[in-house]
């Protein structure tokens, strides 16, 4: 036996035998190893205790034995077909224009202009999966930079942490029945800290929504059903609070004119970061690095240059650096191909591309990947240039790969 495995064995009732009288239970055999090490046992906390007399209490719970319920590798497989979620989809589809059809436009202007004007922070709170939905919005609302934005769980907070909730602060609560007796229980405490108080329900204003006459503004969210068999899983009212919450973040963004450097000043990491901050000075080659060769230098004497730098070309530059054009290991096969022996007899300038696509050091990384990828055929690097077309670097296919992009 493992250490401390007797106590956990311990910790479940044991099974009944059905064939014994009264159906006592009959407990499994001890090895003289386990008696011997049993005077070793670890004193029992209290909690130890407490969850002991909870299992017990659920051991009196009738036991599910249908083949659905049954753990993995015993009954019949379950499986789902494709006929089985086109009507799920179907309804979820319906419940979904059920809530735009209704939903008020007014409540919900009033509740984004309410987070425009909140002169603090703006708290989201919720109980269960409307309490996940609440984190998720104060996520997405916190990372637009506009206000301080933040989760407050309505349990920790009747517990200190309505401590961070200050006069002029929003506090956004999110209910599907409007009757949470956790959220009941913190509107009260918040609107005492000067909170202006907004619940978003599924429930419509009246005697069955408590929270929205205890809130300054309610904003009733129309929920036709759930998709669930029994009704009650919280699957479609979840995606009207995400899809709500979500859209009016949007509005927000349009509102005050978000720019994308200021999105990207907030998502520093990750794709979206680097799609939105990266610039092409930030990931190109430059001095060393840069594969250059004079227009009239010799094809076969420049090879070493061609192969070295890890580019695939050869930026043919002036004295001054100014970009004549460019010359690919493409280039030299098709010449090789073309003039076999006479290659050792050409110029990198007769046979340079003198129309290369280019960039600024100043343009974002994506749009060179962009730039790369555009018709009529896609290339595999482009030469950085300034306004007077002097090179400054060369940006490569591999290198905004490599940068993670």
């Amino acid at each position: 036996m493992r250490p401390y495995e007797h106590e956990q064995a311990s910790f479940f009732p044991s099974p009944v035998n059905p064939t014994s009288p009264a159906g006592t239970r009959k407990h499994p055999p001890v090895s003289p190893a386990e008696k011997s090490s049993s005077h070793r046992r670890r004193p029992i906390s209290a909690s130890t205790l407490g969850a002991r007399a909870l299992l017990a209490a659920m051991g009196s719970l009738p036991v599910l034995s249908s083949p659905e319920c049954a753990p993995d590798g015993q009954g019949p497989r379950v499986k789902v077909a494709a006929s089985d979620l086109a009507p799920l989809f179907d309804a979820q589809r319906r419940h979904l224009d059920h809530f735009f059809d209704r939903l008020d436009l007014t409540q919900a202007a009033a509740f984004a202009q309410a987070l425009l004007d909140a002169p603090g922070a703006v708290f989201f709170t919720g109980v269960g999966k409307s309490g996940i939905v609440a984190l998720k919005l104060a996520q997405t609302l916190a990372s637009l930079g506009f206000a301080r934005a933040g989760f407050l769980s309505p349990v920790d907070a009747l517990h200190g942490d309505i401590g961070s909730v200050f006069p002029g602060d929003v506090l956004v609560l999110l209910s599907k029945s409007g009757a949470s007796d956790e959220l009941l229980a913190l509107a009260p405490c918040a609107r005492a800290k000067g909170a202006q108080l907004i619940s978003l329900t599924s429930a419509a204003s009246g005697a069955d929504c408590p929270l929205a006459a205890a809130c300054d503004l309610n904003v009733h969210l129309p929920l036709q059903g759930e998709v669930c068999p029994f009704g009650l899983a919280p699957v479609t009212s979840t995606a009207i609070q995400m899809v709500f919450g979500d859209t009016v973040v949007a509005a927000i963004m349009e509102a005050r004119r978000l720019t994308r450097d200021q999105y990207a000043s907030n998502h520093p990491a990750g794709k979206i970061g680097k799609t939105l901050i990266f610039k092409v000075k930030d990931v190109m080659k430059k001095q060393n690095e840069l594969p250059l060769c004079k227009e009239g230098d010799m094809i076969m004497d420049q090879l070493t240059e061609l192969t070295s730098k890890g580019c695939g070309c050869l930026l043919v530059v002036d004295d001054e650096y100014h970009l004549i054009g460019t010359f690919t290991d493409g280039d030299l096969r098709r010449t090789l191909k073309a003039s076999g022996p006479a290659i050792f007899n050409l110029t990198v300038g007769e046979m340079c591309n003198r129309n290369p696509r280019t960039i600024t050091a100043d343009a974002m990384a994506v749009e060179a990947m962009e730039k790369m990828e555009s018709p009529p055929s896609p290339v595999q690097f482009l030469p950085v240039v300034d306004h007077k077309n002097i090179v400054s670097g060369i940006i490569t296919l591999h290198g905004l790969v490599s940068a993670g992009l």
